[in-house]
């Protein structure tokens, strides 16, 4: 029982042994999770039974996330309406190949239409599936699913490969950024060293040479050491990153965005958001739902003299800046460009800074979107491009 899942955390390296295995046999067999028919016991309790007992470092959760995953292939869905979508009519058997005469066929809705036709589908669908231009499924041109091809549609499931739907339905893992990242290279720490503004601040710790070298002349060659305080950074700085979905993509680069200006500014506080800002954000990702900060608490605590950095690769629906109910995890009241204009306000010295290719800016709407919503004050995640941020916070 469960030995080939046994199998896949050891192929995952994870410090997995017999005898914690054969615990959480014990385990359930002693029925800690539910009853023993399979069907009464959710997939939830059965993680974190699991978990709790194979594992016993938390620096190795996210390899069993990843390994749990993997091995279980059916995960449970999260969306706003009463119906779940049976895993099995989302299961891809095999892989699709359009035509780009197909491609362009596939319907295209706006989002009231969208949102109204997915209901209805839910009301209506009672089987799995497979290929076409209507039905909740894999495969085929159909606005609703996952594993096919439609220029607007609500991703069901799935990896998302086109980067094209409006709305995700699936219950989403995002990790915190690594801020003790070591860097291969000093370049970004060099870069945001154009940022700066020393004051003297504290007790004497450092020698004041050329007073010392006065103050001894004055008194006739004897010693007089003259001591001031040691100069620190004294610039604020805000910082908002993205996390999860594209940005998967450039995690180790943002961590070491991440580390370098823990380590280049003294007063500096980050939050989270996900492609774009709402009414909350969060410090840590596995407690985004139950440690908010409300947007407006954030900008009535930091006053107008922090710089404000946001780090994304601003591309998602465009409904996901300009819609109210646009965001793909939740039902947000007020469409992103008014948060992104409150803050922007409240904080007159602000960038945002995207991990994307320049190169690519021009093809990725929202991108376009939220570099007019920054006034154009867009910079790519390179050498050139954080001096010419640093420098233009700077003035």
């Amino acid at each position: 029982m469960l030995i080939d899942f046994f199998y896949t955390l050891k192929a995952a390296k994870l410090p997995v042994s017999v005898k914690e295995y054969l615990g959480l046999l014990e385990a359930l067999k002693a029925d800690v999770v539910g009853p023993r028919n399979p069907q009464a016991c959710s997939m939830d309790d059965f993680y974190f039974l699991s978990r709790a007992i194979l594992i016993k470092d938390e620096k190795h959760y996210d390899k069993f996330d990843r390994a749990f995953a993997a091995y279980f292939k059916g995960v449970e869905m999260v969306a706003d309406f009463n119906q779940q979508v049976p895993a099995d009519w989302l299961r891809q058997e095999l892989e699709r190949l359009l035509s780009d005469e197909q491609k362009a066929q596939a319907p295209k809705m706006g989002w009231d239409e969208l949102m109204e036709t997915l209901q209805k589908r839910l009301e209506e669908q009672k089987k799995r599936h497979e290929g076409g231009s209507k039905w909740i499924g894999t495969g085929g041109t159909s606005p609703f699913g996952n594993g096919g091809f439609n220029q607007q549609g609500v991703r069901i499931g799935g990896s998302g490969r086109n980067k094209s739907a409006v709305k995700v339905w699936e219950q989403r893992a995002y990790r915190d950024y690594d801020d003790t990242q070591e860097l291969g290279t000093r370049n970004i720490k060099v870069a945001l060293r154009r940022l700066r503004k020393f004051a003297r601040e504290g007790h004497d710790l450092e020698l004041d040479l050329p007073d010392t070298i006065r103050a001894t002349a004055a008194n006739a060659g004897y010693l007089d050491i003259k001591m001031v305080p040691e100069r620190h950074n004294n610039v604020k700085v805000l910082l908002l990153m993205d996390v999860g979905g594209t940005m998967d993509e450039h995690v180790a680069r943002v961590e070491e965005l991440f580390s370098a200006t823990k380590t280049e500014f003294k007063h500096m506080e980050f939050y989270y958001f996900h492609n774009c800002v709402y009414d909350f954000m969060w410090k840590n990702n596995r407690r985004r739902y139950a440690e908010k900060f409300p947007t407006w608490d954030i900008i009535r605590k930091y006053n107008k003299d922090y710089k404000l950095i946001f780090v994304g690769d601003a591309t998602m629906s465009p409904y996901e800046i300009l819609q109210p109910g646009g965001s793909v995890e939740y039902h947000n009241e007020e469409a992103g460009l008014e948060w992104l204009g409150r803050l922007t306000q409240a904080f007159p010295k602000f960038v945002w800074i995207n991990p994307e290719p320049q190169g690519i800016w021009q093809y990725r709407q929202s991108i376009g979107i939220i570099a007019q919503l920054m006034s154009q004050r867009m910079f790519p995640l390179t050498l050139r491009g954080l001096e010419e941020a640093m420098r233009l916070l700077s003035k």
